[in-house]
């Protein structure tokens, strides 16, 4: 709870200070806008792999290996890119730096459209693929939304990414009977066009917190040298590692055992992630209202193994097999908005992107090698076994996850910028002040988001924010 004593109107309050438990307008349209930027990404990506394995072969010079090598160097590039830049995002503008990643998607796609060789394509979806925006993202949209509203918004960027994959599992064989997979990929292009005017949506920012002047080399040590953000590096690969094995791996087992054709399989997933949703967002308020992210991170990797367990020996029925997809599908879409989330607690606030690069190298690392999996358990010829090599390697996912301490808690105040004092020298008064960690500036906007950790807050620093405000601050 925020509340200034003294003339409310010098500051306008009432129209700056919103409910805690609600997103402002600014926030609202921010977690729109980005999370539309990280779907239309996703559906770029994902739409090509329900079909690139058959109409990949009309391609010159086409061999499986290099038709694999089409689908996976996009993962594979993201992986490698993600980390220098979220390395410029810490230390530049980040809008600029999402601009010319999208760029890099939408000229990526134009290229793969335009090829008739399969080296061609090879090379358009790397170039698509260096556009790794993806940390970037995430960072600025951490950046716009206070601490006690961030995990609903990365939940509705982690809801774009599961509803992506529906989509494009959908719509990627309609389309691709309508324009041809060389228009598939002009489709992309132009959803990288969409996803950079969505930026028009998302407010100007300039950062000020502790600590910021040191080396590249120094900013990444220091994310990696972290022992819980390593282990939510690992959460991330494993997630993604089982989610891509089994979007190989399901097709087969639905048609065989639920007898339910390749065209109709998004009919599938859409359901069981709308019924995901009613699950995933009560747990996600739990987790951040009543401070239970912990428990309920790994609640939600014992869901994971759950849905396994019941695919290993079940997976020969068709409603048990449907249930296990849903007990996994809950379980993924509540892990999907929680790691984000706790990623940004977790990592140090002068290099939160830089962490969040990690993260999404993790991710798309574990996308690579869960398709190189999911291709290698078809190949067995033997169910129960490729279901419990998956529910194996959840299972010590799970181990690792016991050594997370809690993640602190930061509550955020919203502020009008002073009307008489640079801002510069209003922030820097702010951050000398013990218990204040990070001030967001969005001068088109007029006010400033303020990062506190209660805990550290003592006598001295109320009185030093009541000399700043020239009244009395309770927090």
């Amino acid at each position: 709870m925020f509340r200034i004593f003294g003339n409310e109107s010098a500051y306008n309050l009432p129209s700056l200070i919103t409910c805690i438990d609600m997103m402002n307008a600014l926030e609202r349209r921010s977690t729109f806008a980005l999370s539309s930027i990280f779907a239309l990404r996703m559906l770029g990506l994902f739409m090509i792999i329900p079909v690139f394995s058959v109409v990949g072969q009309s391609y010159q010079y086409a061999t499986p290996a290099l038709i694999g090598l089409a689908v996976g160097v996009y993962g594979l590039s993201q992986a490698i890119l993600q980390i220098p830049f979220s390395l410029l995002a810490d230390r530049f503008s980040r809008k600029p730096l999402v601009v010319f990643g999208l760029l890099l998607f939408a000229i990526g796609g134009a290229i793969a459209g335009l090829s008739d060789t399969i080296y061609g394509v090879i090379i358009g979806r790397a170039i698509a693929g260096a556009g790794a925006v993806s940390a970037v993202v995430m960072a600025l949209l951490a950046d716009v939304t206070r601490e006690e509203q961030r995990t609903k918004a990365m939940a509705a960027m982690g809801m774009s990414i599961g509803l992506s994959f529906v989509v494009a599992f959908s719509l990627g064989p309609w389309l691709t009977s309508l324009v041809g997979i060389s228009g598939l990929f002009f489709v992309t292009t132009i959803m990288g066009l969409i996803a950079i005017a969505m930026l028009l949506l998302v407010p100007k920012v300039t950062r000020h917190h502790r600590n910021y002047q040191q080396g590249y080399m120094a900013q990444l040590k220091q994310v990696i040298q972290m022992g819980d953000l390593n282990r939510l590096h690992v959460s991330v690969f494993a997630l993604h590692l089982l989610l891509t094995a089994m979007f190989i791996y399901v097709p087969s087992q639905l048609i065989e055992f639920a007898h339910i054709p390749l065209a109709s399989h998004g009919l599938v997933y859409l359901p069981l992630l709308v019924i995901s949703l009613f699950f995933a967002f009560p747990s996600i308020i739990i987790a951040e209202k009543y401070r239970k992210m912990r428990g309920i991170f790994l609640t939600a990797i014992t869901g994971i193994i759950a849905g396994l367990l019941l695919l290993i020996f079940g997976y020969q029925s068709k409603y048990v097999l449907l249930a296990g997809l849903g007990i996994f599908f809950i379980a993924f879409n509540v892990m999907e908005a929680l790691l984000p989330s706790w990623l940004s607690k977790s990592a140090p606030i002068q290099s939160k992107a830089t962490a969040m690069g990690v993260n999404a190298s993790s991710q798309f690392l574990g996308a690579f090698f869960g398709g190189t999996l999911g291709g290698q358990l078809l190949m067995l010829h033997n169910t129960a076994i490729g279901w419990s090599v998956l529910a194996g390697i959840a299972i010590i996912w799970l181990l690792i996850s016991f050594g997370l301490a809690q993640p602190r808690y930061l509550s955020s105040i919203v502020l009008p910028l002073p009307q008489v004092q640079q801002v510069n020298e209003w922030t820097t008064q702010l951050l000398a002040i013990r218990g204040i960690e990070e001030v967001v500036v969005m001068p088109d906007q007029q006010v400033a988001y303020i990062k506190v950790d209660k805990q550290s807050l003592d006598d001295t620093a109320r009185r030093d924010l009541t000399q700043l405000f020239g009244k009395e601050v309770a927090i």
